[in-house]
């Protein structure tokens, strides 16, 4: 992420909630919980008490896939903030935020693997932070029988491998607010639709049913 804005990173996808302020790309301040649950009680708080409450001119938010419910607490929240301080609201896709932590300092293709929901895994493809295939929800078993790189990130990387059987190199990730300046710009997105990467449990509006490349 390139930019000179002051900018307050959100990230709720998963069982972490950590959030991130910005002054161009050098990191002021920021908050990483591992919680399961709770995001909607954790996320005002954590973001209060950062430096001026976290007032941003620009709000980044992570638009998943994930918890459904984690997203959506999220995205409302940046939606309410943007409003209240008349700041730009952009999205960024979860797994993107993911592959991108994996490739420090050498970039690589990875493949990331992150826990979906119902037994499935959340399964994506990236050179650095650009994917090269489409967000698959499968199960397990399905999982080996996907093009899998020789990097697995996620909090599902280490089942994935072992699974797998041989000597893929897998690092136990979760997303991290932090991390959203090494996103490329191209990465962002003014639309605000969830990626679920999943059904029937959620329709998705037309803008979100194709994943942000």
């Amino acid at each position: 992420m390139q930019s000179p804005a002051r900018t307050l990173a959100i990230e709720t996808a998963s069982e972490a909630c950590s959030v991130a302020l910005f002054d161009g790309t050098r990191l002021v301040a920021h908050d990483h919980r591992v919680l399961g649950r709770g995001h909607a009680e954790a996320l005002v708080p954590m973001i209060g008490a950062l430096p001026e409450r976290g007032q941003a001119e620009r709000i980044c938010v992570s638009l998943g896939p994930g918890s459904f419910t984690g997203v959506r607490i999220g995205i409302a929240t940046a939606r309410a903030l943007g409003f209240a301080w008349g700041s730009e609201v952009l999205g960024y896709p979860t797994l993107a935020l993911v592959a991108v932590r994996a490739w420090q300092p050498d970039p690589g293709p990875v493949t990331v693997c992150m826990n979906g929901g119902h037994g499935e895994w959340f399964v994506q493809n990236f050179d650095n932070d650009k994917s090269t295939g489409g967000v698959r929800s499968l199960t397990p078993e399905a999982a080996t029988q996907a093009d899998v790189h020789q990097v697995i990130v996620g909090n599902r990387a280490r089942d994935l491998a072992a699974l797998l059987g041989d000597d893929r190199l897998a690092l136990d990730l979760l997303p991290d607010a932090r991390h959203v300046r090494l996103l490329h710009e191209s990465r962002l997105t003014d639309r605000l639709s969830p990626i679920y990467g999943r059904a029937p449990d959620a329709t998705p509006q037309a803008s979100a049913r194709n994943p942000i490349p």
